[in-house]
């Protein structure tokens, strides 16, 4: 096993390394934001990156993807690769990260379907109200999510960012000791409207909110999704939907779209 090698280090903002064939992004610390492997860089390396993936099952064909967060731009151009009628539209604060992105991790240049916009997220998304199907939302500083991401005005700014029967999805570690008031405040913001997935690895604990969906789906249909979007997409969606089961509401029949505290109410 070959040992770590940093390619480029600056403890101040972006750090790039590379172990045993995976090429990573590091944002002020040791942190990993973002990886490829260096012989299938199309593919999503991470576990958490893939589970974020799993709002395919409630939003198989959205038309704007508004992503907050680039890291080394994995998803963002997984999304622009598999998925030729989405436009995506990616919010990063830091331009030094994109050009890591470009340089070091195979990121695409903007073209008619992908943009980059320079900018503080949480501004861009209180400026645009209702111009996404689907909110990604993967802002971290060496392992911590900004504040700015993570108020009651940033989630109902969130809310309103998304056309009715949107999906707001967001990465939080699974270690992260404000998560219960973290998903409270989503909760507050969506009108109850929350499941949650744990990735893989269970390092991450991601978050789903839907803006006026439907408040079940049926097992079935989930099912009958996934089949379909393993035609486009080598994801594990079987097993998202078994995470889905295993920390959500739901009966033998169907999952509720909100919480356990919505649920009894």
């Amino acid at each position: 096993m070959k040992s770590k090698s940093w390619l480029a280090r600056n403890r101040s903002s972006v750090e790039v390394s590379e172990e045993d064939g995976v090429r990573s992004l590091h944002l002020g610390g040791d942190a990993i934001q973002s990886s490829i492997r260096i012989d299938r860089p199309d593919e999503l390396a991470l576990d958490y990156t893939r589970a974020m993936m799993a709002f395919l099952l409630f939003q198989p064909a959205p038309r704007v993807v508004l992503m907050i967060g680039l890291g080394g731009g994995s998803m963002a151009r997984y999304i622009h690769q598999r998925m030729p009628a989405t436009r995506t539209t990616v919010v990063e604060i830091n331009a030094k990260v994109l050009a890591a992105a470009r340089s070091m991790f195979h990121f695409p240049a903007d073209d008619a379907r992908l943009e980059v916009v320079i900018a503080d997220g949480a501004d861009y998304v209180r400026e645009h109200a209702e111009s996404a199907d689907v909110l990604l939302v993967d802002g971290f500083d060496d392992g911590k999510q900004p504040a700015a991401l993570c108020t009651q005005a940033f989630y109902d700014a969130a809310c309103d960012v998304l056309r009715p029967g949107g999906v707001m999805v967001v990465n939080f570690m699974a270690e992260e000791r404000k998560l219960d008031a973290y998903l409270q405040r989503i909760e507050n913001s969506f009108d109850g409207q929350l499941v949650c997935l744990k990735a893989a690895d269970r390092v991450n604990h991601i978050a789903f909110a839907f803006k006026r969906h439907a408040r079940e789906i049926a097992w079935t249909e989930l099912d009958k999704r996934a089949r379909q979007l393993r035609k486009i997409h080598h994801l594990p969606f079987a097993d998202f939907i078994a995470g889905l089961k295993e920390i959500n509401p739901h009966t033998r029949v169907k999952l509720w779209l909100r919480s356990v505290d919505a649920d009894q109410s």
